[in-house]
């Protein structure tokens, strides 16, 4: 039996949801496709060139993620903690410093995509054209929705001490702190949590910081009256 016919049967079995229009969702497209729990690698990397248009989304145990849509605010943020790190970078750490979409390889299997990645120059071996191999600091811009803070805070700092990660940055707006983990061993120890006033600072990166008040708040994201 093919592994398309065996995810079909399962796919099959879960409840058929009408759609928020009354609508149905073409089953037939979706009977294609692997079922939850069974995908691989390959099938994840595929969905690219079989699919247009595919939300964000990431592996976990034979599971696909669709992420949130990012909002605005969230994207503003992102922006501003790239164009930071990426001056940074290019005048005292050399590497390359990507947004989101760059996927990043935490163990077969498990794939994530970070809102901002840095690689040193002397790690860029590391790097794939569809794929990162790890990362030397990631963060993450913590959304609103339930499921995206529990990964943020919970699930993503045991998978990102796992691939090796040296820093991880947490950026809640809601809580408004900036949270800053260390990899020392095979585990995350928090540097500091940073609120309002203060400047989140790296170990990773020596004299790399960045002003929480207006990371959460970045120029340009104000709303028009």
């Amino acid at each position: 039996m093919s592994q398309r016919t065996t995810a079909a049967r399962a796919t099959k079995k879960t409840v058929r949801a009408p759609l928020p229009d009354g609508g149905q969702p073409a089953w037939e497209i979706a009977y294609l496709f692997p079922a939850q729990g069974t995908w691989t690698e390959d099938d994840y990397f595929a969905l690219d060139r079989t699919c247009e248009g595919v939300p964000r989304n990431g592996l976990s145990n034979g599971r696909l993620e669709v992420l949130p849509m990012p909002t605005e605010p969230h994207e503003f943020i992102v922006i501003f903690l790239f164009e930071v790190l990426k001056a940074f970078a290019t005048a005292h750490a050399p590497g390359t410093v990507f947004p989101a979409g760059i996927r990043v390889k935490i163990k077969s299997g498990k794939i994530r995509m970070p809102d901002v990645n840095y690689m040193k120059r002397e790690n860029a071996r590391r790097r794939r054209p569809d794929c990162w191999h790890g990362a030397d600091l990631v963060m993450e811009v913590v959304s609103g929705d339930a499921r995206d803070v529990k990964r943020d805070w919970e699930v993503k700092p045991r998978d990102y001490a796992r691939a090796g990660i040296a820093q991880y940055w947490i950026v809640d707006p809601r809580k408004r702190v900036i949270r800053v983990l260390t990899l020392e061993g095979k585990a995350y120890k928090v540097h500091g949590d940073f609120g309002p006033g203060p400047v989140a600072t790296s170990v990773l990166l020596t004299g790399f910081g960045v002003p929480v008040d207006t990371a959460l708040a970045p120029p340009g994201s104000e709303r028009p009256e």
